[in-house]
């Protein structure tokens, strides 16, 4: 038998949208990518949760955000990214005490200020910002500035092929 090494993508991480047929059969988990069938020794426990994993959808844009159960977000400024505003569609408000939570699109140090001013104290924040070679104002210098105002980030999450978003909280 042909042995091979499956690595998760590294900018990615694992996808598993090509995986079908996944079983488990005994200690083995199997599975079949494209035409391919694989079978991996796991053990049973292991290859139990491993086909779990797989079958479970990944969560939405909006569940990542932590928009469940109805929750809603104060959007300040405008949603510049159609994902982004796909995925806040029905779940934004106008009211700072009714929002679980923030969303700004931050092209430069002036929509940060905005952005932190508009966000009410106890209320996590999500800076979204653009990645890549087109981040004039990105993931570094947005970092430094919320950290010297006094926030943490605690979470990260890719938005669109285009925009990032990093959750932060104040210390």
């Amino acid at each position: 038998a042909m042995e091979r090494t499956l690595r998760p993508h590294r900018r990615t991480g694992t996808n598993f949208t090509d995986t079908k047929s996944v079983t488990v059969d005994g200690d083995d988990l199997r599975f079949k990518v494209g035409r391919e069938s694989v079978a991996l020794r796991l053990g049973a426990k292991d290859a139990a949760s491993w086909a779990k994993k797989i079958a479970t959808p990944p969560p939405s844009l909006k569940e990542k955000l932590g928009l469940k159960d109805g929750a809603k977000a104060l959007a300040i400024g405008p949603l510049k990214d159609a994902v982004l505003a796909e995925a806040l569609k029905g779940a934004t408000t106008t009211s700072a005490t009714k929002a679980a939570l923030a969303v700004a699109v931050i092209e430069n140090d002036k929509d940060l200020a905005k952005a932190i001013s508009a966000c009410p104290p106890a209320t996590p924040i999500w800076i979204v910002h653009r990645k890549g070679k087109a981040a004039t104002f990105g993931d570094t210098p947005i970092r430094a500035a919320m950290r010297a105002k006094g926030f943490m980030d605690t979470k990260v999450s890719a938005v669109s092929a285009d925009f990032s978003a990093t959750r932060y909280l104040r210390k």
